[in-house]
């Protein structure tokens, strides 16, 4: 090769690694400003991502039902994030796949918290779908799809078959077929389910509710759901005087017919078999024996036409007493301490219902012998036994996971 090619050769050799070399910087630049940062920021994002790499390595623990661990941090460690670097910074981690597989709980409630922010609110002030947002980011597992109510699909789920009242309807499908077949409607209100965002708020029956003027903010949710025979009248200044839904059983259900609400659907949990029998009865306006096989006297009548009356999913029952809260399978059967409360039935039934959730009138205070049990009698904090059925403890240790993760809203600050 003459010395002329050689010199040729080197010079093309050169100009190749300058072309090289200006695209890689301009793809570099692009990359930057792609994103909205400068060269500076980027060694920001990548400090950051390793200490977000640290950081959620130990927090990202998770308890024996799935519930992620140390809430606080999480919590304080996403909003520190959030406001302080902007989407950028998350974006950019998300790039390098460190974030989405690594930190899938950080990653769910990141695009809630984020989503919110950035204008997915309705005109009532609603923000859609946080709640199931929230509940995935602590557990993973939480699958939104559960209707309220029983419809005439009720056979097609699989394991409400499999279990025998409270946690399924086996053994009870003729009686509900029959009641099904005179109510008739299946869902919430027209106007309800017209809502692309509900709030809801379940009314604890706790004497925490007295003198807290909540009445007003009550009745501004779109749902307000009331448990048992649970009054407003009286106490609307307190509890407000709006009534949505109010789920009882045949011995918690109001016995005095003129204490129902007008506007209001009664909704059925059923807990035994002659549960069921019960209600065909009520709905068929037939005679009610109040002491067949119930552990108390029960109401006769309930003056609510077919149409009014709901069957609750049992399917609450048994996500509230084996996924949440751990309790005791005992095969499948009612046994002892293995029994959800019906507020905490009912708060598992909004999760998957409704788009913002809050509670009030949630929580005893033992170390308070003296205060009132319930907002509408005065029977004392003391009056309460050990229960044969529930177990409180583990109850609140599942309610305190649900406010800890921004999950649901207690305006009582009881639980």
């Amino acid at each position: 090769m003459s010395f002329l090619g050689s010199v040729r050769n080197l010079l093309l050799a050169v100009c190749l690694m300058l072309v090289l070399g200006f695209l890689y910087y301009s793809a570099g630049k692009l990359h930057m400003h792609g994103w909205g940062q400068e060269p500076h920021q980027v060694e920001e994002v990548k400090e950051e991502r390793t200490l977000l790499f640290k950081i959620n390595a130990k927090d990202l623990e998770y308890d024996r039902l799935g519930f992620l661990l140390k809430l606080d941090s999480r919590m304080e460690l996403e909003k520190s994030v959030v406001d302080n670097r902007g989407d950028c910074t998350f974006a950019d981690i998300q790039t390098d796949r460190l974030f989405s597989p690594c930190f899938p709980t950080l990653n769910y409630t990141r695009s809630a918290e984020l989503s919110y922010k950035n204008g997915n609110i309705t005109e009532n002030g609603c923000r859609k779908g946080f709640a199931s947002a929230q509940m995935t980011a602590i557990f993973p597992k939480f699958s939104k799809p559960a209707p309220m109510f029983l419809d005439n699909t009720f056979k097609r789920w699989s394991k409400l078959k499999d279990f025998v009242p409270p946690f399924g309807i086996k053994g009870q499908e003729a009686v509900i077929q029959k009641i099904l077949g005179i109510t008739k409607d299946y869902t919430l209100t027209s106007y309800l389910d017209s809502l692309s965002c509900k709030r809801c708020i379940i009314m604890g029956n706790g004497g925490i509710m007295a003198n807290k003027s909540l009445g007003p903010r009550i009745d501004e949710y779109d749902v307000v759901i009331r448990l048992n025979e649970a009054p407003v009248k009286g106490f609307e200044k307190d509890v407000g005087t709006k009534t949505t839904l109010r789920i009882t059983y045949p011995e918690g259900a109001i016995q005095k017919p003129a204490r129902y609400e007008r506007d209001s659907l009664f909704v059925f949990a059923g807990f035994k078999p002659q549960d069921f029998k019960w209600l065909k009865y009520i709905v068929y306006k037939e005679k009610v024996s109040p002491s067949d096989g119930f552990w108390k006297s029960v109401a006769t009548v309930v003056p609510k036409e077919p149409k009014e009356i709901r069957i609750l999913n049992p399917y609450f029952i048994r996500e509230a007493a084996f996924t949440f809260i751990g309790l005791p399978v005992n095969n499948g059967m009612m046994g002892r301490g293995n029994i959800p409360t019906l507020g905490t039935v009912a708060i598992t039934m909004a999760l998957h219902n409704c788009d913002e959730v809050a509670v009030a009138g949630f929580g005893y205070d033992m170390n308070a012998p003296n205060a009132p049990l319930h907002y509408y009698e005065n029977v004392k904090m003391s009056a309460i036994k050990e229960s044969w059925t529930h177990n409180i403890g583990k109850e609140k240790e599942f309610l305190r996971k649900l406010v800890k993760g921004q999950v649901i809203t207690d305006l009582t600050a009881g639980i």
